[in-house]
């Protein structure tokens, strides 16, 4: 009989080392003192209600003696409990009424940790303060809830049903599908001032909200103009419409001013003057528009440098393009507070321009179309759709604070420094809110 008593303490002794020490998944009857455990149980809890509760766990080597049990104590309901911690946890349920979702031990600390979830009728706030006045507690915390710093990846981003997204160079260099992941520009209002826009483009028609032509009555206009369709296309062509392409900011809403007209020569580029740019900056002015694009430029104008500084100090954000050899003398890119924009890899610009995709964009055309154009005007309509972006996570961003966001997080693509989306996305999204 005793070597048969020594045997089973033996045996017995090494199973508890074995629970001990080795760890092990917790499946629905591992124990008694965590309830019907599964793999998602850690996932249905909520950081907003519950709280992590801990108590003394001292344990000592059970004695063996004539009437005890083999551990000394009965068994307690809490796995890897000791009498003193499973004894504390009882008065405390008692004392508080709060139901034990899941329970461990923490031998280096000889601790007992519970998450346990609050009586209803008492919130955590109150619940943890008088836990933390009560001796028996030797911590009581909130349940917080953490993240893998992994590496986000393009295969992690919205994957579109537009047939030829994956040949828009500029989305896809500035990682717009992941920067969607954060914001697609919802609520915020961008105006064009440029040529006309095609109303009826099946990627576009979603997105714009109202048009006004300043240079004529030709409403027909509108339909036949490319330049101010290709811009349109950049910023805000719709999304999952399987249609075509996708804009930078695809949930953005579009103002069209149309004051640039093309003259009736072949081939000549379009044109605007002082008249009907000054009277589109007049109009915009008395509207919601956060975002103005200007995709054009020419010299010095003192009406349109007082339109614009008053759209300025209303807290608006013009984006305007540089041109390709880089001077800023002229309108809009003399006046203090725009952000300038030039086609990635071109010459040499003042410290501070914005660089962007400009050669090779696909995007909209008249007629339902779609085909490739490069210059700054490309550019330009990059950034006001990522300036949309960010408005929209953050509503009281100054022009400032985006232009140097922009700078600040601007990437290497194919050798080539410009902004980049997603980076700006993730860097605005990380900021507390307290400071945007």
């Amino acid at each position: 009989m005793k070597y048969g008593r020594l045997l089973l303490l033996v045996v017995a002794a090494a199973v508890l080392g074995a629970c001990a020490s080795t760890p092990s998944v917790t499946t629905p009857d591992n124990h008694a003192g965590l309830g019907r455990m599964s793999v998602a149980s850690a996932s249905a809890m909520d950081s907003q209600r519950d709280i992590i509760l801990a108590v003394a766990n001292p344990l000592e080597p059970p004695p063996i003696h004539a009437g005890s049990s083999l551990l000394g104590y009965a068994p307690s309901r809490y796995y890897g409990a000791g009498q003193h911690a499973a004894s504390i946890l009882a008065a405390l349920k008692k004392s508080y009424a709060f139901s034990e979702l899941a329970g461990w031990p923490i031998k280096a600390l000889d601790l007992y940790c519970i998450v346990l979830q609050p009586p209803p009728g008492t919130s955590r706030e109150a619940l943890l303060k008088a836990l933390a006045r009560d001796d028996r507690v030797r911590l009581a915390q909130p349940l917080h809830d953490y993240a893998v710093y992994g590496k986000r990846s393009a295969d992690a981003a919205h994957r579109y049903n537009d047939p030829y997204v994956s040949l828009q160079r500029g989305f896809v260099e500035t990682d717009a599908a992941l920067a969607h992941d954060f914001s697609q520009g919802s609520g915020v209002r961008i105006a064009i001032v440029d040529t006309g826009v095609d109303m009826t483009h099946p990627d576009l028609r979603g997105r714009i909200h109202d048009a006004h032509n300043m240079v004529d009555d030709d409403a027909a206009a509108f339909d036949r103009d490319s330049h101010g369709t290709e811009v349109a296309g950049v910023i805000a062509a719709d999304g999952d419409n399987r249609q075509g392409i996708v804009g930078v900011a695809p949930k953005a809403t579009l103002s069209v001013y149309k004051a640039c007209w093309y003259p009736p020569v072949p081939n000549a580029g379009a044109r605007c003057n002082s008249f009907t740019l000054a009277k589109a900056l007049a109009t915009i002015i008395d509207t919601d528009a956060r975002v103005i694009n200007l995709s054009l430029g020419g010299p010095a104008d003192p009406l349109l440098n007082l339109l614009l500084v008053q759209i300025l100090e209303q807290g608006r954000i013009v984006v305007a393009a540089i041109p390709p050899e880089g001077n800023v003398d002229g309108f809009p890119d003399s006046t203090p507070g725009v952000i300038l924009v030039r086609v990635s890899g071109a010459s040499a610009a003042p410290s501070g321009v914005l660089s962007a995709p400009g050669d090779d964009i696909l995007t909209t055309q008249p007629g339902g179309g779609y085909d490739f154009t490069s210059g700054p005007s490309m550019a330009a309509p990059h950034v006001s759709g990522m300036a949309a972006l960010l408005l929209s996570l953050a509503p009281g961003l100054d022009a400032r604070t985006i232009h140097d966001l922009l700078l600040r997080s601007s990437k290497t693509s194919g050798g080539i420094l410009q902004v980049n989306a997603a980076a700006a996305l993730t860097e605005l999204h990380d900021t507390p809110k307290a400071i945007r």
